[in-house]
């Protein structure tokens, strides 16, 4: 593998213990409401979240950065195992549809007394130039995330 090919593809692995049941956990990646208020890096908004929980079922976010730039993506529900685990297809593209990153989520929530163990293991490829850039922030972006969703349920 050349270094340029290497630099297109990123695997991150992220665990948390968050201090909230199980099933609170995965509702939160489960309900489009509670998604569009944690999913993306701090100071970003999510004006569209829309998700098909099964299997086939489509997920579609709209994050929209600080300075009003919209950055979509789009995937497809593959596993399902209410509340243990969730996999879908992760596909960046710019506003008119034209795919950025190609990728794949696994998510597991493991019960540990009142808390929860969660594993995200996500990959991308990119498929354009700027798609090295967001496969370089893809693991800020991501532990932001959780900031945002652990912020969420410490609420509940």
């Amino acid at each position: 593998m050349t270094s340029a090919t290497a630099k297109m593809n990123r695997e991150v692995k992220f665990t948390r213990l968050l201090d909230a049941p199980r099933e609170l956990v995965f509702k939160a990646w489960a309900d489009p409401t509670q998604i569009a208020k944690w999913w993306g890096p701090h100071h970003f908004t999510n004006p569209v979240c829309e998700i098909d929980l099964r299997v086939g079922g489509a997920l579609r976010i709209v994050m929209r950065g600080p300075d009003g730039s919209d950055y979509p993506m789009k995937g497809i529900f593959r596993e399902i195992k209410a509340p243990e685990k969730l996999s879908f297809t992760n596909i960046a593209t710019d506003t008119n549809g034209n795919y950025l990153l190609e990728g794949f989520t696994n998510v597991t929530f493991s019960a540990e007394g009142d808390k929860t163990r969660m594993i995200v293991v996500t990959r991308a490829t990119g498929l354009v130039p700027i798609a090295e850039q967001m496969l370089e922030g893809m693991e800020a972006g991501w532990s932001q995330s959780f900031e945002r969703l652990e912020a969420l349920i410490s609420k509940k």
